[in-house]
């Protein structure tokens, strides 16, 4: 106990205010909620498939979830089958060793079936564009509904794209 004691004084205070965003989030948040309850009529499940990325992409979407987003309030949950998923959100070009799963993935899933791209890497390859272990971006494995442009996203550009999909 003495040395987590000694510790904290030689330290002092290393934790930083987060800069809560300014209501905009929870503004477009109710809109994506109630969009969302119009064209499902319940939650919209979103099945997430890494297909070979960094995991920046990955931890934006962790961002959305936590509290300060808290995108699951607004009816976005994330599932563990694609049985159960509305979406299938890839993130990362897709490797070589990953399009076959990633094809499975999608044909479990039931139809309607809506594919949304997060981060420039999904759409074409990003910097991993031309390697020779990488097949390509997500569109030449599955026809792709949405994309997230970004590298990465924030998560309020996340839910914004979501927000402007489901307004079409």
């Amino acid at each position: 106990m003495k040395d987590i004691l000694k510790n904290r004084i030689a330290k002092g205070i290393v934790a930083r205010p987060v800069g809560l965003p300014d209501g905009e989030a929870h503004k477009l948040g109710e809109e994506l909620r109630a969009r969302i309850h119009k064209r499902f009529g319940r939650s919209f499940h979103i099945r997430e498939v890494d297909t070979g990325s960094c995991g920046a992409c990955e931890s934006e979407i962790i961002a959305a979830t936590n509290p300060i987003y808290d995108i699951q309030r607004f009816g976005i949950d994330f599932v563990a089958s694609p049985r159960h998923a509305d979406a299938l959100l890839v993130t990362g070009p897709v490797s070589a060793n990953m399009a076959l799963a990633l094809r499975r993935t999608y044909d479990a899933m039931p139809e309607p079936k809506l594919v949304i791209t997060l981060g420039d890497c999904a759409l074409d390859g990003g910097v991993f564009k031309g390697s020779y272990y990488v097949a390509g971006g997500v569109k030449e494995v599955l026809p792709v509904d949405l994309h997230i442009p970004g590298c990465p996203p924030s998560p309020l550009n996340i839910i914004k794209s979501l927000l402007d999909f489901l307004k079409a």
